[in-house]
């Protein structure tokens, strides 16, 4: 049983040095990040060629994994600042872990549009800045909007997950010592935990939290606009902003319980993430589980009451022509195996949450590729249809498994060198139990 005691104990437990496996898991990701270079030194040297691009279709598994990154990274401070609002106490055994995550997703996705480019020692030509070769770039483009968004939404999220670590920085420099606990007296800025120094983080960490929650929702609709704004038929529609919206925060709680069902098990959490705190997240993973699934069933029937023959081509083909392999396994993932965490006896199964947790983000990746290759590859040039198929060769592949490596591996070093619980905030949580149980008896 958890007491206020044991909390520093078992939070601080974890940062001790690492065991073989954690080394294994480093090296093994390591590798995956090792080829995932190597494939793009490839495209590098051969061109844009060697990633399959055909067509139309020049958007393809790089910007899926842009989108699929940069949901993941929405929803996390999201969740985590929503909930803390609406002061849902059970919050502190998830935040850390969805902070962290939103933090390390995002230098994820800001990979992905420098990938993509032809020349991407040029990115910097994204950003605008006077210049003495009088360039300058298209505001009017949704691209540029990006820059400004995720730029922004990197920064808020960083300084919130960093104004949330100070107090567990303090308490980490006390138990250390030589050069780590010089560090870690620099990164907590002389913290003291004084009443005073209290009242204005619990004021700054308000502040974070009330100006991350509508700057998500902007962010990934201003990533919505990136279709949106195009006259590609799939993508011109109004339902984009809150469909990105509501999809992001559905992969980003499956995200969070991918990541913290083995975390718990692996740091020995379960008194402080426990059976009850990943039931909550289940519920929630199920509400938006429906709103997505709204969403779906909202494009197809608009697709058939505009009576424009181009869009009732792109979702046909999507349902019952080419992409069907991928459109019908996405519908199972994220619509039709969430709904089993209804059945109390399922979602509170910790195998079987993870299973379906799991299953979602595959759906949810499948469902960016197929919006965005199954649209262009339906444009409007029916001459070229038949042929129109994007196959990802094994440079995509490459890159792409080297994300999530990159994802990981920064994950796995967080966690052994930061508390992944907010130490405070769980004794608050603790002491709003046992002042309920004392009411009770």
């Amino acid at each position: 049983m958890a007491t206020y005691s044991r909390i520093h104990t078992d939070v601080l437990r974890t940062l001790a040095p690492p065991g073989r496996g954690y080394y294994v898991v480093l090296t093994l990701l390591g590798a995956i990040l090792a080829g995932a270079v190597y494939a793009w030194s490839v495209q590098l040297a051969q061109g844009l060629g060697v990633a399959g691009y055909w067509g139309s279709v020049q958007w393809a598994v790089y910007i899926t994994n842009f989108v699929f990154w940069i949901g993941i990274a929405h929803s996390g401070t999201l969740i985590s600042a929503i909930l803390y609002l609406f002061r849902a106490r059970w919050r502190a055994s998830i935040s850390r872990t969805s902070e962290a995550m939103t933090v390390f997703a995002v230098l994820t996705a800001g990979l992905f549009p420098i990938i993509h480019l032809g020349r991407p020692w040029y990115f910097y030509w994204l950003i605008p800045y006077p210049n003495p070769r009088g360039l300058w770039v298209n505001f009017r483009s949704p691209l540029i909007w990006d820059v400004f968004a995720v730029g922004t939404y990197l920064t808020v999220s960083v300084v919130f997950l960093y104004v949330g670590l100070i107090p567990d920085l303090a308490a980490v420099r006390e138990r250390m010592t030589g050069w780590r606990r010089r560090v870690y007296r620099i990164l907590s800025l002389g913290w003291r935990g004084t009443q005073e120094e209290w009242r204005h983080y619990r004021s700054a960490y308000l502040l974070l939290a009330a100006l991350a929650t509508p700057l998500v929702v902007s962010v990934h609709s201003v990533v919505s606009w990136d279709f949106a704004m195009a006259l590609v038929p799939g993508w011109h529609s109004t339902i984009f902003a809150p469909y990105f919206v509501a999809g992001a925060v559905f992969s980003g709680l499956a995200m969070v319980l991918t990541l913290t069902i083995p975390l718990r098990r692996l740091l020995g959490l379960e008194a402080y993430i426990t059976d009850r705190h990943l039931e909550r997240v289940a519920q929630l993973l199920v509400v938006t589980s429906l709103v997505v699934t709204y969403a779906y069933a909202c494009e197809f029937f608009m697709a058939w009451y505009s009576g424009n023959a181009f869009e009732q081509a792109v979702f046909r083909e999507r349902a019952f022509g080419t992409y069907a392999p991928l459109f019908w396994p996405m519908v199972f993932c994220n619509s039709v195996l969430p709904l089993t965490l209804l059945v109390r006896r399922i979602r509170t199964d910790v195998r079987a949450l993870w299973v379906v947790a799991l299953l979602v983000n595959v759906g949810m990746w499948l469902e960016r590729f197929v919006i965005i290759t199954g649209s262009l590859s339906f444009d409007y040039e029916p001459w070229y249809w038949a042929d129109a198929i994007y196959r990802p060769r094994w440079v995509e592949y490459g890159i792409t498994a080297g994300s999530f490596a990159w994802f990981l591996l920064w994950f796995f070093l967080f966690v052994k060198h930061f508390p992944v619980l907010p130490m405070a905030e769980v004794r608050e949580a603790l002491a709003h139990e046992n002042s309920i149980r004392g009411q009770v008896t």
